[in-house]
């Protein structure tokens, strides 16, 4: 196993991306992939998959590409694809109940496994599975959950957040506008729609794909 502490970040978030491409693979009961296949495939170039893959001693041979079911089992280790990691969704709007309809066990092994709200005409629904309960349950109901995607109003956003914290949350995936402030050992990662909307239209003014 490779040790996590000398996987560069940047590494770190194309491994989702390869392990949901080689799993297809499996699925089409393709056993080898070259590095130029992955590289149409996910958009990144042939010789950072290279080096990325290097930091797991996994070393294509050249006319015969990368083993799909090694890459595979290795990567279902380092991502811990063999558990189910229970997720709580906090705001059952729009973009809320978008997600609990979608749910993610498609891909991999992350499960949203409760939801909850503040409005009480919600509670006790069950949304694609998944039943809503009251925001005042929070800290009683998050015993075996260790992350969190926070899909309510900016407003309230830190307040729930510090809720989560002290309900014993690891990971926030956070929809809001709102920058929240977590103690040490505890990740955030910010999704601001309308961010990404502007850079993107931003890099289709200014830095065109070549045709």
């Amino acid at each position: 196993m490779a040790d996590q502490s000398k996987i560069p970040q940047a590494t770190a978030k194309r491994l989702p991306l390869y392990y949901r491409f080689l799993n297809n693979l499996h699925l089409q009961g393709k056993s080898r992939v070259s590095s130029k296949e992955l590289s149409d495939a996910v958009k990144v170039d042939s010789a950072t998959i290279r080096r990325d893959f290097s930091y797991f001693g996994a070393l294509g041979k050249k006319g015969y590409g990368y083993n799909v079911e090694y890459l595979l089992g290795f990567f279902r280790k380092t991502l811990d694809q063999d558990e189910t990691t229970n997720v709580a969704l906090i705001g059952v709007g729009n973009l809320g109940t978008a997600f609990l309809h979608y749910n993610f066990t498609k891909n991999n092994n992350t499960k949203i496994e409760m939801a909850f709200d503040a409005d009480k005409s919600k509670v006790g629904q069950e949304i694609g599975g998944v039943t809503v309960y009251h925001i005042s349950d929070l800290s009683e109901r998050l015993k075996n959950v260790q992350a969190a995607i926070l899909t309510v109003p900016g407003a309230v956003a830190q307040q729930i957040t510090d809720e989560l914290i002290d309900s014993g949350i690891k990971g926030i995936l956070n929809f809001t506008p709102a920058r929240i402030t977590v103690p040490e050992g505890v990740r955030v990662h910010h999704i601001d729609l309308a961010v990404e909307l502007q850079s993107l239209v931003y890099f289709m003014k200014h830095y065109p794909v070549d045709e």
